[in-house]
């Protein structure tokens, strides 16, 4: 028999005190600056992936008020290879927000955070249990494969209408909050069980039903049907595009890099000079007065799309720019122990400690 929603909640809490991760670095605390960069972080990246990179921003950006302080550069800088650079750039909106708005303190309910750049409904709802102990329910990519599962929702979650019942779903599971808080349950714990176990037991193949805490009461468990949820139906659509970049060099070893506009392919990082093919690669090349050579082709993954990159290297004998009649190779010098800072492309930074 299943048992009541609100029993639900308290065995993920129980479950989360006992068998949960208590050791990451942005676990442990009420402060939301710390708790939002890490949602932030977390969003389409692994775990041990965000440990190294939080350690060296929270070092750099200490507080909300020294990110606001910063440059975007900076910002994009400290992110540079964590990739889906929007959420740099939503963090600093973010960041300005909460100093020039409100007086460098974050809103206490979901509903206001939710409010703020760039935050969602679930990190919105994230920061404000964790923080501030408000009963309300997240539902990022993890959650919501626990909670279809152990629920048995097989609405398509391609459809806006079955997302609003999954939250409905997800919220209804939460004791109210004009009711006594049951023994033993903490909302903080709860919203980071459910994390928990979407991330290391309930996970998307051969999850480990046996160290669940749910599995008596699993519909897709007792319908041996896991790895039918969640349903959704629109699949993404993968692309590919062929891009061709020249890596110049003055004779001091200093790099010409452009920054790139917003919006399109990595915008707003420092970038060498991109072109749309090959030909307009060569004719820039022999406006600055070189001969370039073909590098090898290699493809960096995308989410959504695949990056043919064809690079090409030109050294020049001197310090002058690369710069012709056109505005194609529009950009500076960056000595060696300048661009390292810089916010780059991963595939780009790598090209370039490659040397």
């Amino acid at each position: 028999m299943t048992p009541p929603a609100a029993s639900i909640a308290q065995r993920v809490s129980d479950w989360q005190a006992l068998h949960g991760r208590q050791d990451l670095p942005w676990q442990n605390t009420s402060d939301p600056y710390r708790v939002w960069v890490s949602e932030t972080m977390l969003q389409q990246t692994q775990v041990a992936t965000v440990r190294g990179y939080f350690a060296r921003f929270m070092e750099r950006f200490p507080t909300v008020q020294a990110l606001a302080a910063a440059s975007l550069d900076d910002v994009l800088g400290s992110w540079s290879g964590l990739g889906y650079y929007s959420r740099a750039r939503n963090l600093y909106a973010c960041a300005q927000a909460v100093v020039h708005v409100h007086g460098g303190v974050f809103p206490r309910s979901a509903a206001l955070l939710e409010s703020l750049p760039g935050i969602g409904r679930s990190t919105a709802a994230a920061i404000a249990s964790l923080c501030f102990g408000e009963r309300v329910a997240i539902l990022d990519a993890n959650v919501r494969r626990v909670l279809t599962r152990v629920l048995g929702f097989g609405g398509d979650l391609a459809q806006a209408a079955n997302t609003r019942e999954l939250w409905d779903a997800a919220q209804a599971l939460l004791p109210p909050p004009d009711a006594p808080t049951p023994a033993g349950f903490s909302m903080q714990r709860y919203t980071q069980g459910v994390m928990d176990l979407g991330a290391g037991v309930c996970v998307p193949r051969q999850p480990l039903c046996g160290a669940c805490p749910l599995a008596d009461v699993c519909v897709a468990r007792a319908q041996n049907r896991v790895q039918d949820y969640p349903l959704r139906s629109r699949k993404l659509r993968r692309s590919a595009q062929s891009i061709w970049l020249l890596y110049v060099q003055d004779v001091q070893g200093a790099v010409w890099l452009s920054k790139r506009p917003t919006p399109g392919v990595w915008a707003g990082l420092y970038c060498l000079p991109l072109f749309d093919s090959e030909a307009y690669l060569l004719a820039a090349a022999l406006e600055a007065g070189a001969q370039p050579q073909a590098m090898e082709v290699f493809v960096h993954v995308l989410t959504h799309k695949d990056l043919h990159l064809h690079p090409w290297r030109m050294r020049l004998p001197g310090t002058q720019p690369p710069v012709g009649p056109s505005d194609a190779m529009a950009g500076a010098w960056f000595a060696p122990d300048q661009w390292p800072a810089l916010g780059l492309p991963a595939p780009v930074r790598r090209l370039l400690q490659g040397g």
